[in-house]
């Protein structure tokens, strides 16, 4: 029997003692906030500038800080209009769109989306548009030399729709009156051989509303002509990554990392100079205490996150690949902790086999259970494709109903705040009793990992989750593609996770082992569960359905039939490579029995 999350139970979980949340002030992490709320950080020049303000900061307070200034791509957006009738119109080029600063002029074609997919990065036209959409071909047909205009976000998933469907240019509406800033491209931090050609080859633009609605008014009477101009400073860049290493005396090579980005669209204060602030306490209240500390923390603050597609942290994740492969424990990502109105926990992210961890410390230091989300291909989740356990991205939000009745359309960051990615994410996004209970949360949440006799994860929740994904495909895939072995390797794993918990629990396996075989279940279950590409790469910055491999299932009865046979193969390979992990899983477990 699969137990359910909420029945797990984890030993030998380590509380933070108060003294040591009692320590924690603002002082230090509310002067970085009101000083990056006066400096732009999203030009190379301005970052590495930002950069080096953090590593002054953190040396100011004894800790000791190495700084790497790796080369990244990065693509920095610097104007784009559109004009109508000779009128020339205010927009914004997302990261990575094609720069056309002499203009592409060409026909509209709008296409209305639906709300509920406007920060989608599901790449299916089915996602954004609905079952009336046609078929790839008949798009083509339709939209090809055109400028495809709808509404959303300039975001990756929407621009290689609008490419393959040949499109010269592309127009996203935003939902209100604000013009956000965004990035357009599905590779994942510099781009290797494998995937540069993925960069965006067309000018892609967003608006604002009221712009989009006069564009989508004329293209709905008739043919109607517009010119969209982008300009872009793109080229490899030399940026400033600050690292902190909070070394343990009882197991120093194990550790923990900590990270967020510090580069930002203008001076980006709830996304993300207070998660900045956020770890510069973390790391100052660790450093104070490192003597306690049964396992080593490094955090790391990124570059290249907005204008490189997280170029920092995939360049990290690169050049020490092996470390973390060999010894880091978990991931905890910090991005617009802090904010205004952030006082629900209801789209907090964390991977399943995190979720007792989360859901208990906020409910001690909140006093509010969280709902749980699955880790969008988003945030600086460089390391999934090394197989690292996660938690964090985005915490604290506020609630439904204040949004709601602020009339607040959904954004990606900044607390729910709308001025997310705008010239308004300034000083009063951010607020400081919000700020000191999101440090406590993640200072509490670092704090029993790092320290937790056996790792505080717990696999049989994932692998019920897993369990209730393969039924799901099966029963969709019926005939089609056999995913027997898929089900049969869950179980069988499930199987297995029982008696292993029961072993750790009861003393049988010893701790060490116990703690290797969870870590390197990570690296077996999270590319399982979260990637298609191989172990090292990086998958592209996309939607990324549970079990991805053969999630196509699903989608079966809208392949071309010139297409199924094709179809098939891939998702009965996709199966295999399935399978046999989770094969390879049970053995690893099994190894410790």
């Amino acid at each position: 029997m699969i137990m359910k999350p909420e029945n797990c139970s984890i030993s030998g979980q380590a509380t933070a003692a108060s003294n040591i949340l009692d320590q924690i002030t603002l002082d230090h992490a509310w002067e970085l906030v009101t000083t990056f709320s006066g400096k732009e950080r999203w030009r190379p020049e301005d970052v590495n500038e930002a950069g080096e303000m953090i590593a002054d900061r953190l040396r100011a307070l004894g800790l000791p800080v190495e700084i790497h200034r790796p080369t990244v791509a990065l693509s920095v957006p610097l104007s784009a209009s559109v004009t109508l009738d000779g009128e020339e119109m205010f927009a914004k080029p997302p990261s990575s769109s094609k720069s056309c600063p002499e203009g592409v002029s060409a026909e509209l074609f709008y296409i209305p989306a639906q709300k509920s997919s406007l920060r989608s990065y599901n790449k299916k036209a089915i996602a954004f548009f609905g079952e009336d959409v046609g078929t790839d071909v008949e798009m083509r047909e339709k939209v090809a030399g055109k400028i495809l205009i709808t509404e959303g976000f300039g975001n990756p998933a929407l621009a290689a729709i609008a490419m393959e469907w040949g499109a010269v240019g592309m127009i996203a509406v935003n939902p209100g009156v604000d013009t956000h800033w965004g990035t357009c491209t599905t590779v994942w931090g510099s781009p290797d051989l494998d995937d540069f050609g993925r960069k965006p080859t067309i000018p892609v633009i967003s608006v604002a509303n009221p712009v989009g609605l006069k564009l989508i008014a004329r293209a709905q009477v008739g043919p109607t002509e517009v010119t969209i101009k982008t300009e872009m400073q793109e080229g490899w860049f030399e940026q400033a990554i600050p690292v902190v290493e909070i070394p343990s005396s009882v197991d120093p090579d194990k550790f923990l990392l900590l990270h967020g980005h510090y580069d930002s669209w203008d001076v980006g204060v709830g996304d993300n100079a207070t998660g900045d602030a956020t770890m510069l306490e973390i790391a100052r209240v660790l450093w104070e205490n490192r003597d306690q500390l049964q396992r080593s923390v490094r955090v790391a603050w990124w570059p290249g996150h907005s204008t490189g597609r997280y170029a920092g942290s995939t360049w990290f994740s690169d050049h020490f690949a092996l470390d973390l492969d060999e010894n880091c424990v978990m991931q905890v990502n910090c991005d617009s902790p802090g904010c205004r109105w952030a006082t629900s926990y209801h789209q907090t992210t964390a991977m399943t086999e995190t979720h007792m961890l989360v859901n208990d410390v906020i409910e001690k230091i909140a006093g509010k259970t969280p709902v749980m989300q699955r880790p969008h291909q988003a945030g600086d989740y460089s390391f999934n494709n090394i197989g690292i356990s996660s938690f964090f991205m985005l915490s604290s939000t506020m609630p439904d109903d204040l949004r709601e009745e602020k009339g607040y359309y959904a954004v990606s960051g900044c607390g729910g705040n709308i001025a997310w990615h705008t010239e308004n994410d300034t000083l009063e996004i951010a607020d400081k009793d919000v700020l000191l209970t999101d440090i406590k949360i993640y200072l509490e949440s670092v704090w029993r990992v790092v320290n937790a006799t056996v790792l505080p994860v717990d696999w049989r929740a994932t692998i019920a989750e897993l369990q209730v994904t393969a039924d799901k495909y099966a029963e969709a895939s019926g005939e089609a593609v056999n995913l027997t072995a898929v089900q049969g390797a869950v179980a069988s794993l499930a199987s297995s996770l029982d008696r292993f918990y029961l072993g750790v629990e009861d003393g049988d396996i010893p701790v060490k082992a116990a703690n290797e075989v969870q870590m390197r279940l990570a690296r077996i279950m999270v590319p399982v569960n979260y990637t298609t590409a191989p172990r090292f790469t990086h998958d592209p910055a996309i939607t990324r359905a549970p079990m991805p491999l053969i999630e196509g299932v699903m989608d079966l009865a809208h392949v071309p039939a010139e297409m199924l046979n094709v179809t098939l193969t891939q998702l009965m390979r996709g199966a295999n490579r399935t399978a046999a992990a989770l094969m390879d899983a049970r053995r690893l477990v099994d190894s410790v029995l």
